[in-house]
């Protein structure tokens, strides 16, 4: 948990910043990017999380992060800065966190809709356009298949969870027949 509440500060300051320069969409591209390419590299995922290596080879990571990604000036700084700190390993929570602060200021709600087989960009379309109309936000929507649900969808909107999944049907149904329900 304090991990998170660290996380949040760090990811707050950031944007703050990032807000006053007029850049916060941009700053966070450059973080995510920034995560993704942590994420994808054994090596380097090693290197931030393995107290061993020292703080100058941490800092040459973010050089390379630095010739290998368009980052600003200011992402740059905020790198070095959490090297400093030893908080690099906490980067994808950052991350997580400056994002949910970037679609709060722009009034957007991420979503994830999960269904039995994978749905079609039309019908994603139209999934997203009913939960921006009865959310009266912009949403950005996540796609997952999973073949347990039998069909319907499962969908969660920010931290609403919509349940229409044929498996949740029949495990009502089934309680109900067992408790002898009309």
């Amino acid at each position: 948990m304090i991990e998170a509440s660290v996380s949040r500060r760090y990811a707050r300051a950031l944007f703050a910043l990032a807000v006053e320069q007029g850049g916060y969409e941009r700053a966070g591209g450059e973080l995510d990017a920034v995560a993704q390419a942590l994420r994808a590299s054994n090596e380097a995922r090693t290197l931030v999380e393995n107290p061993g290596y020292t703080q100058a080879q941490r800092h040459a990571l973010v050089d390379l992060l630095e010739k290998g990604l368009p980052l600003s000036p200011l992402l740059a700084r905020f790198l070095r800065l959490l090297v400093d700190r030893h908080r690099l390993a906490e980067l994808p929570a950052i991350a997580r966190s400056y994002g949910e602060m970037v679609d709060e200021k722009i009034g957007r709600l991420r979503a994830t809709v999960t269904s039995a087989r994978p749905l079609s960009e039309d019908e994603l379309r139209r999934v997203g356009d009913v939960f921006a109309a009865a959310t009266r936000h912009s949403i950005v929507l996540d796609s997952r298949t999973d073949p347990k649900i039998v069909g319907g969808l499962v969908a969660q909107v920010g931290a609403k969870v919509f349940d229409g999944s044929i498996k949740t049907q029949l495990e009502r149904l089934r309680r109900d027949l067992k408790n002898g329900a009309p």
